[in-house]
């Protein structure tokens, strides 16, 4: 019998992740399209806890490219697209020390409608440079290839993931990436956060909620032909190019039953089996008779032929999952659309997201129970106000008590047997905010000086928790 595991693996992948549609700005340089987070916009005259990306309509989108007034902080970024050489020299060997980078590739710079059949090759050099210059700053990439970027063309003309024809679309430009890019990138997520279809889906699916007749049996269809494609990348991947790893990625899972009453157990039983859904399928390789009874019991009706059921058995290499927060789910939660809702046991940030160490070492063991494969936590952090002090420096002692916790809670999960391959610290240099669009909810070690509307220096600037996660890296997890 083995031996408790002790430590981090000697090879374990210390990471930062980011999402080009947050960073690179020149939203319209060297060919590219307009991507849906193009459109997502900044408001501050709504409360905080309400800052996030609603579902989106044809007529926003409308308004959004007719607009010269508002505010559009991803079209901007932190102008990634024209530093990204010195950002990197900060972030790998020679500075943070991250020994991984995952990024994704924006699918409107290579596919700028995104029924092109031949794509744009300005995007492509692009990319082919900077994983040149990752790989050069001693980091190992990992790519996403769709994290918000689907092209809004794809929106306004084919309703999104919502029409089969996107199906071939997206599984075109996925074997163009993995032709390009397979000697350079090993490790690739074909969907970032597959299960986040409840709210905000429009940055994920693509689909205007008034061009639709269910919204929710939209949705679900949308995310089921995603996996399609999805299945199909995986196959032509495993066939040309076996030394690449395909890996899915879930937004956080399963929740917490809020009380001990069978009512509220059944209920989070039920709610967290339609959050495993997208790892049974891409793992699994099958529609499991849960979801078929969910959709059902909502008279959803999903359509998928048996052909599609056959490709759905090319399964992916890993696993993944972001991890920001847990929540509660009861009975009345669950029969009012499936939702969940904030534990008020637990502390929280300023935009009301749950802090729970805890909670990554539990759902670390239920995702390996379940799956049985390699394991990397893709995302974490916790969005909070940083302030330059007097001495033009950032002191941020809660950002490694945060960190320091939930490191502490992976090495626990190690020692349980979970195969945990890597972590991936949410944007390590501040990013303008996926939930929100704003700049002052910010993630990193190294600071940005730019604010929500786009003022300021640009200037990057290491805080006090950069040289920290420094010390994490170097001693492989040893010294917290």
């Amino acid at each position: 019998m083995k031996e408790v595991a002790k430590a981090f693996p000697i090879d374990f992948l210390w990471g930062g992740a980011f999402a080009a549609n947050q960073m690179e700005g020149a939203y319209l340089e060297d060919g590219k399209g307009l991507c849906v987070a193009d459109i997502n916009e900044f408001r501050d005259d709504i409360d905080i806890e309400k800052k996030y990306n609603n579902e989106v309509t044809s007529l926003y989108i409308k308004e959004a490219l007719e607009s010269k007034t508002k505010n559009f902080p991803k079209r901007r970024g932190i102008d990634f697209y024209h530093t990204y050489k010195e950002d990197l020299k900060l972030l790998g060997k020679d500075g943070l020390g991250l020994k991984t980078y995952r990024t994704s590739i924006n699918w409107a710079r290579i596919f700028p409608n995104g029924d092109e059949t031949e794509p744009n090759e300005a995007g492509l050099k692009f990319y082919d440079a900077l994983f040149d210059e990752v790989i050069k700053n001693g980091m190992v990439p990992m790519v996403t290839m769709s994290h918000y970027e689907m092209p809004l063309y794809l929106t306004q003309h084919y309703k999104g993931w919502y029409s089969k024809e996107v199906i071939d679309f997206f599984t075109r430009y996925g074997k163009v990436l993995l032709d390009r890019y397979h000697e350079k990138v090993k490790y690739w997520i074909i969907v970032n956060q597959i299960n986040l279809i409840l709210h905000e889906s429009f940055n994920h699916l693509g689909v205007p909620e008034d061009v639709v007749d269910n919204v929710t049996e939209a949705k679900y269809q949308a995310v089921v032909n995603e996996m399609i494609s999805c299945a199909q990348i995986t196959k032509y991947s495993h066939e040309k190019y076996p030394a690449v790893q395909i890996g899915m990625m879930l937004c956080g899972g399963p929740s917490y039953a809020a009380t001990c009453k069978p009512e509220d157990v059944l209920a989070t039983m039920r709610h967290n089996q339609m959050e495993y859904f997208y790892g049974d399928v891409l793992l699994r390789g099958n529609i499991p008779g849960y979801a078929i009874r969910y959709f059902s019991d909502l008279n959803l009706h999903i359509e998928i032929a048996p052909e599609e059921e056959e490709v759905l058995k090319n399964t992916c290499d890993f696993f993944s999952f972001s991890y920001y927060y847990t929540r509660l789910c009861s009975k009345e939660s669950f029969e009012d659309g499936n939702s969940v809702y904030r534990n008020p046991e637990l502390p929280a940030n300023p935009w009301g997201w749950s802090i729970d160490p805890l909670g990554l070492r539990t759902l670390l063991n239920e995702f390996y129970d379940r799956y049985q494969k390699p394991v990397y936590i893709t995302e974490n952090g916790v969005g909070l106000y940083d302030k330059q002090g007097e001495d033009g420096r950032v002191h941020d002692p809660y950002r490694t008590e945060y960190y320091r916790a939930h490191i502490e809670q992976m090495k626990e999960a190690i020692k349980d047997g979970v195969d945990l391959r890597g972590y991936y610290v949410w944007g390590p240099l501040d990013i303008v905010s996926c939930s929100s669009s704003e700049m002052s909810k910010r993630y990193g070690f190294i600071y940005v000086d730019l604010d929500d509307y786009g003022n300021g220096s640009g200037k990057r600037i290491l805080k006090d928790s950069c040289q920290w996660y420094k010390k994490v890296i170097e001693s492989n997890g040893e010294i917290l």
